[in-house]
């Protein structure tokens, strides 16, 4: 089951925020997981006073493919079944890595969306998840640190953001660490959407995937992309017409991507001819500290001439 997007973005379903006692059940779509990282996050989350349950195939090993954290069925399985358990109030990705694109289209999309919104959160490898509960479901998610990664692990800021996004989503609608700046000044206004640029490059042109962008921000980062891959990959988002009608662009981090000067060179001659406001370094992604970005809800993006501080706000909270 696809779902078509003919027109400009609308926003997309919230799902209600978290309180103490929340049943959160952990998946791992992606890569196998660490045991001591997974076993410290769940105790990050219990000490918020949440009741973490792990999906059966979090632990696995794929038998033969390393790199997979169990068979694409199971790891589907894993997500649905989270997803349609009414006891369960949200879904939090283990880790990245590689795999969702093996098993995107497994899962059922027409269970998940009559399952209705809950909170979903991860990143990289997740952006194919991202955009199959955007444009399947009709599903608001949050771009966000991971509990078995060392960003959620060991840097306060990025935890804290994360617990305030779920818990207290009013107190975190304005984005941007100090970092940030104007690559393109200007001002934009759009639905968000993106993640992990290489992962948004892959899905085009697969079965669901976004044809264009009309009336929305991009949000893109990406790690391990040297400047020539990251052309090529901004390079067949602007051929394919998947970049669109663009409104505007945030950058966050781009960990050994190589020197961020020849990073910078790329992205200013790639996305600066689109005309459209685009901010670097706001802050989310695979860096030191990564703030949680909600997807597909509706956001203004500041970026000043004048050199004042460059924002991403999103303009309702991201959970109901």
């Amino acid at each position: 089951m696809t779902r078509q997007d003919p027109g400009p973005a609308t926003p997309l379903a919230r799902p209600a925020r978290l309180r103490p006692g929340s049943r959160v059940a952990v998946v791992a779509p992606s890569g196998p997981v660490p045991a001591d990282r997974l076993e410290e996050g769940l105790a990050v989350l219990r000490d918020w006073g949440l009741e973490p349950v792990v999906g059966p195939h979090v632990r696995c090993t794929h038998p033969e493919l390393d790199y997979l954290a169990g068979t694409d069925a199971d790891r589907a399985a894993d997500l649905q079944a989270a997803w349609c358990d009414p006891s369960v109030e949200a879904v939090l990705c283990a880790r990245g890595g590689f795999g969702a694109h093996r098993m995107v289209d497994l899962v059922d999309w027409a269970a998940i969306r009559a399952a209705g919104p809950k909170a979903f959160v991860g990143y990289s490898d997740i952006t194919v998840l991202h955009e199959a509960f955007a444009l399947r479901a009709g599903f608001a998610t949050l771009h966000g640190p991971m509990v078995a990664t060392e960003a959620f692990l060991k840097d306060a800021p990025t935890r804290e953001h994360l617990r305030a996004t779920l818990f207290e989503p009013e107190s975190a609608r304005t984005l941007g660490l100090a970092s940030a700046g104007a690559l393109v000044p200007g001002r934009a206004g759009g639905i968000l959407y993106g993640g992990c640029v290489s992962l948004l490059a892959a899905d085009t042109g697969t079965p669901g995937g976004r044809s264009h962008a009309r009336g929305n921000l991009l949000v893109i980062e990406d790690t391990g992309e040297e400047p020539y891959r990251l052309d090529g990959i901004l390079t067949r988002l602007l051929r394919s017409g998947a970049l669109a009608g663009v409104a505007g662009v945030a950058c966050g981090s781009w960990q050994e991507c190589g020197p961020y000067e020849k990073i910078r060179a790329v992205l200013a001659d790639r996305l600066g001819p689109l005309g459209i406001p685009v901010v670097e370094e706001l802050g989310f992604g695979h860096g030191t500290t990564a703030l949680t970005i909600p997807l597909g809800l509706p956001a203004v993006l500041d970026a000043p001439a004048d050199g004042g501080r460059c924002t991403l706000t999103v303009e309702v909270p991201a959970l109901l």
